[in-house]
């Protein structure tokens, strides 16, 4: 596990990120060029080494309700991953946010496909509607029940 030293080195590597001190000795890093109303990247890393980068609506990452990833075990390599990820999903507009699609296959070669559309997850089979989720982390828990795995488009 990374120290909080560490972590905070990681993060101040960016220089589009400002730092906030909040309560309890914890910080956040804020994405002040955000085109959304959000613009805090990490939150509350604090000097136990625990702490959150936003995620909401990036595919591949499991977020809790309110878009955050918890970053207390992470490596170098995985933090780094999720703030570039984070910067780059606060600096695209909503037309480049419909745009996400994914593609995932069995062992039997079944192919489905998962888009984001009008605020849900379709799971598509060719141009049938199989079926809808109320977000990414339900429709990405279905298809790994259903030993579906994401390749590349």
């Amino acid at each position: 596990m990374l120290t909080f030293e560490q972590k905070q080195t990681i993060i101040e590597s960016y220089p589009e990120l400002t730092r906030k001190d909040v309560s309890l000795k914890r910080v956040n890093y804020h994405y002040e060029e955000s085109l959304h109303d959000k613009t805090v990247v990490v939150q509350h890393l604090h000097p136990n080494g625990n702490g959150f980068v936003y995620v909401a609506g990036i595919p591949g990452y499991d977020a809790d309700d309110r878009g955050l990833v918890n970053i207390r075990e992470a490596t170098e390599e995985e933090l780094r991953k999720t703030i570039t990820d984070s910067i780059q999903a606060l600096s695209q507009g909503e037309a480049e946010e419909q745009a996400v699609e994914q593609h995932w296959v069995n062992d039997a070669g079944e192919k489905l496909v998962l888009m984001e559309e009008l605020d849900a997850w379709n799971l598509y089979h060719g141009l049938n509607l199989e079926d809808s989720f109320g977000d990414y982390a339900e429709a990405v828990a279905y298809l790994k029940e259903e030993r579906f795995k994401q390749v590349q488009g």
